[in-house]
């Protein structure tokens, strides 16, 4: 396949996946707008508390969505169609494993949840309600996920486009439907974001059982091997996901004790728009994961080679511009989920948004690097760059930081600790070049 082709499918695919993720994101934006200005500042601290354990979710499938579908690709572009076909369908039964593990602990342990992510007497009814509404709806949340990874990879990246935008629409309309016409409060706002997956894979289900479905079912037990794979490729993604849960809980606590809930409720606004950017590159990653498996699989190395160069002038554009409307608009920005005009929040936010977001091209960078190691079977690298960006540096990184400089230093702590990440993901990057 020539350049100009793959450029041309480059753009197609990474200009999709963005606008599908961007529209994603506006599940917890559309909440976040509808919930401060019904709810306030401790409508926002319950939602900023409760969301880690929507990212330990969202990771999850991923974690199987796209450690499948990198699997099924890979599969598929050599011919081998029974392997990929088993592959979807272990993929299947770890998500229905894992979605019964969700429902259990939201019928049961909701409110020890809750009490853990550090909610007191004032936002525990709200936050708990949240949560466990949330983890009710984990099937499809997981089911979305796991059709939006199989059907990109099986060169049907407008659909997922599609069903993505349309999802996240629905979400917006009807969170001000149950929030505002039905005073349904907190309940609405998690009610209306549980029924978005549900209508996406609504607009995915005639494909599945259309003539231009490459994945179906196969005669398969759960194998340990599959699953182990599948698991395996998927863990860049979901730690991924799983940092920006940690983070929250992890600033959270500090902030807490630093700023109290009006430090949280200003941590819940950088929260949500960093929740934008990072489905931005998230976008950028899962656009180019397809092609890079696809080539890698016809073992096409010039191919591999041209579309991550393409992927990183793609993200320092994107960077330069997300960091200027950012910079330059912190106080607008702000100031739409201020309701209340609290001039505490509004100060801590606006500075958070200036420090915390200079690490843009970083996370660009080093989200590219996880999907490119795990686009062509090299899980470990991809593997340790996560743990690296979600425990390893940025843990120690965030209680030093803090005790020394306060609330600058929690802001401070997410871009230094990208910073310490890309210069070993590009260590790993070259010395995998080096090897024959």
């Amino acid at each position: 396949m020539r350049k100009k082709y793959i450029f041309k499918d480059f753009l197609k695919y990474v200009s999709l996946n963005i606008l599908g993720q961007t529209a994603y994101s506006c599940y917890t934006l559309a909440d976040t707008f509808f919930v401060s200005a019904k709810l306030g500042t401790n409508g926002l601290t319950a939602l900023n508390l409760a969301f880690p354990i929507f990212c330990l979710i969202n990771g999850t499938g991923l974690m199987i969505g796209m450690g499948g579908g990198t699997k099924y690709s890979i599969h598929k572009s050599r011919g081998e169609d029974h392997k990929a076909n088993q592959v979807f369908t272990n993929a299947v039964y770890l998500t229905a494993l894992f979605a019964a593990m969700f429902i259990f602990g939201g019928l049961f342990f909701s409110g020890m949840i809750v009490k853990l992510l550090g909610a007191d007497e004032t936002v525990f009814s709200m936050t708990n309600t949240y949560l466990r509404v949330m983890m009710l709806f984990a099937p499809a949340f997981l089911t979305n996920n796991l059709l939006q990874c199989f059907i990109r990879n099986d060169r049907r990246p407008s659909l997922s486009m599609t069903a993505m935008i349309t999802g996240s629409l629905s979400n917006i309309v009807l969170d001000y439907i149950f929030i505002f016409p039905l005073n349904m409060g907190i309940s609405g706002a998690i009610f209306a974001t549980g029924l978005a997956p549900v209508i996406s894979i609504m607009v995915l289900s005639p494909y599945l059982t259309g003539r231009k479905n490459g994945f179906h079912f196969a005669k398969s037990v759960l194998s340990g091997k599959n699953a182990g794979e599948i698991l395996s490729g998927g863990v860049p993604p979901f730690l991924t996901e799983a940092t920006s849960g940690v983070v929250m809980f992890l600033f959270n606590f500090i902030i807490l004790r630093i700023a109290g809930n009006t430090g949280v409720a200003a941590f819940g606004v950088i929260t949500v728009i960093s929740l934008v950017v990072i489905a931005i590159y998230t976008g950028l990653s899962q656009g180019i994961q397809p092609l890079i498996s696809r080539n890698y699989g016809t073992q096409n190395t010039e191919n591999v080679k041209a579309i991550l160069k393409y992927a990183m002038y793609t993200l320092l554009l994107l960077s330069a511009v997300i960091y200027s409307i950012i910079c330059f608009g912190a106080d607008t920005l702000v100031s739409v989920f201020n309701s209340e005009a609290n001039k505490a929040l509004q100060a801590y936010a606006v500075t958070g948004l200036k420090l915390y977001f200079a690490a843009c091209p970083l996370i660009g960078l080093n989200i590219v690097y996880s999907t490119y190691f795990i686009s062509t079977e090299k899980p470990l690298p991809a593997q340790v760059i996560s743990l690296l960006r979600g425990f390893i540096v940025l843990i120690p990184m965030a209680l030093l930081l803090s005790a020394a400089f306060k609330m600058t230093g929690v802001w401070c702590a997410y871009p230094l600790t990208e910073c310490i990440v890309a210069f070993a993901g590009t260590r790993f990057y070259t010395s995998s070049r080096r090897k024959p």
